[in-house]
């Protein structure tokens, strides 16, 4: 399936990742069932709700083959806003809420206001150059274990991490035309 890349469609704005990924000739397989993920060795986690997000995740099996695959090192991950929530190892306030705990960083949800304060702002990437970032109840990332490293910061909070072959951003940049972030994610993963 080189070439295919895995966007989970439980919840949330997969559509436009789809779309992203059409934009740069790659494939997009949804994924609904812990079956989807056959052969496939990058995943996309889109933004929504990330309580839903990990709940249906968890009731459809998804949760564990995911991680499995993803410390076994076969699956790269890209989470967007309640997809870097659901990525995160601690939840900011909500040590309850199911996630994957894959990414050493402590998230906090809605950090950057509720849905009326959402907003846009340009960013520069390390590496990756300038982009436009939508937030739209954005996460921050409060506390980053190691081996995380700060790709982008909006006033001085991480807005843009990665860990290895995992990318997380507190921001939807599926919602733009700009394909950087997506590209290099889908670099991340090998293809």
């Amino acid at each position: 399936m080189r070439g295919v890349v895995g966007v989970l469609a439980l919840q949330g704005d997969f559509r436009e990742h789809k779309e992203a990924l059409k934009r740069l000739g790659i494939e997009a397989k949804e994924v609904r069932k812990k079956e989807h993920l056959e052969g496939l060795k990058a995943l996309i986690v889109p933004g929504g709700e990330s309580t839903t997000i990990g709940k249906l995740a968890r009731e459809y099996g998804i949760e564990d083959e995911v991680r499995k695959r993803v410390e076994e090192g076969s699956l790269a991950l890209f989470g967007t806003c309640a997809g870097a929530i659901w990525l995160a190892k601690e939840i900011v306030g909500y040590p309850e809420q199911p996630r994957l705990g894959v990414l050493e960083a402590w998230v906090e949800r809605n950090a950057f206001g509720r849905q009326v304060e959402s907003f846009e702002e340009d960013l520069e990437a390390r590496g990756l150059g300038p982009f436009h970032g939508v937030f739209i109840r954005a996460p921050a990332f409060r506390k980053l274990g190691e081996g995380v490293e700060v790709l982008a910061e909006l006033n001085g909070l991480p807005v843009l991490v990665r860990q290895g072959k995992i990318l997380a951003s507190a921001f939807h940049p599926e919602l733009t035309q700009d394909p950087k972030l997506h590209r290099y994610f889908l670099e991340l993963a090998g293809l």
